[in-house]
């Protein structure tokens, strides 16, 4: 039987899954909740307590740890990545022709979801008002494509051809056709690698012979608080790590079914001394938390299921502009900005 100081610690530092409800869910160590305990807040304790660790990093993924902090603060990097990290975006387009099938509205708000290279450190944010724009705060770019006849075949020949890549040039509108018009010093400073779509194979229309599109696009930087196609993330979220205790010995026909109630390497199959196969735990971050061992009444004694309180794991995926590193730091320097704020304002009062 577990002891009064397990069940304190269980209390303090799991959330505890059971078949349908959830125990711990919110935390209870502040001052004078436990006897013995010291949960005064420190700066001090809070910094040896604070771990970050790196498990993958590539240039559009991220996925890492943090352990030793409230909910609220990876929940203040996510909500901040989404709404607060600024990036430029397709935000005012000029619209000289369009006789494609699409509608001008919904053509310009493809072209304003197409993610951008540019660097919005480098750039800074339009006044209110300003139509034209200028070189420190806006990106110029042309569109200006028609659709027509294979030139090289004949009618006859054109007849009998199915596919429109052998009948028609320029039937497919890309990101690659968008071309940067440099305004001012701006091809000093850029390069069109640099600051054109992160994609040049996303397809924004279809055209036949005899279609055109011709428009002006301004990019320009803000945040996604204004519109999402200025959130610089595709996802951010958290989730608290995963644990997995097998309380009883579970073999055999049992041990299959209980590896198949958790996600692939969660439950590991092994042979034990008589042969049997045993179900031990492998990796217990892969489990979604499905509770599926809980259906089968022989299993759902055999395991028990928490959520380690202060370990979350984070992910953020980029849409290109910046490396997902880079979006985390940001982010964490907001973070910071608001803290200095909130201080300054409480400083005033007083």
């Amino acid at each position: 039987m577990d002891s009064q100081n397990d069940r304190v610690e269980e209390r303090r530092n799991k959330v505890v899954l059971q078949e349908h409800k959830l125990l711990n869910t919110s935390p209870s160590d502040y001052p004078g909740n436990y006897y013995g305990y010291d949960d005064t807040w420190s700066f001090e304790k809070f910094k040896s307590k604070l771990k970050i660790n790196v498990l993958n990093l590539n240039e559009l993924d991220i996925e890492f740890d943090i352990i030793g902090v409230d909910p609220s603060i990876p929940n203040a990097l996510r909500r901040i990545l989404i709404s607060e990290v600024p990036t430029m975006a397709f935000d005012k387009i000029f619209l000289f022709n369009n006789t494609s099938i699409i509608q001008d509205e919904v053509l310009t708000h493809r072209l304003g979801l197409i993610p951008l290279k540019a660097d919005p450190r480098m750039f800074e944010f339009r006044q209110e008002g300003d139509a034209e724009g200028t070189p420190e705060d806006t990106l110029e770019f042309e569109l200006k494509i028609k659709c027509s006849w294979d030139p090289k075949k004949t009618k006859e020949q054109l007849a009998q051809l199915t596919n429109p890549e052998d009948k028609y040039r320029d039937y497919k509108v890309l990101s690659s056709h968008l071309k940067w018009c440099p305004l001012g010093n701006q091809s000093q400073l850029y390069s069109a690698e640099a600051v054109g779509s992160v994609h040049d194979d996303i397809l924004i229309a279809k055209l036949r012979p005899g279609h055109e599109i011709d428009m002006k696009l301004h990019a320009v930087k803000s945040i996604g608080r204004d519109h999402i196609k200025f959130s610089p993330v595709a996802t951010a979220f958290y989730r608290l790590l995963p644990e997995v205790t097998i309380t009883k010995s579970v073999t055999g026909e049992a041990a299959e079914r209980l590896q198949k109630c958790f996600s692939p390497g969660v439950i590991d199959l092994v042979d034990d001394e008589s042969g049997k196969k045993k179900a031990v735990v492998n990796d217990a971050r892969y489990d979604m938390c499905s509770r599926n061992a809980f259906r089968y009444d022989d299993l759902k004694d055999s395991v028990k299921l928490t959520r380690a309180r202060e370990h979350f794991i984070f992910y953020i995926e980029s849409t290109g502009a910046l490396k997902p590193d880079i979006l985390l730091l940001e982010a964490a320097k907001i973070l910071s900005l608001k803290c200095q704020k909130f201080l300054s304002e409480l400083e005033t009062e007083n």
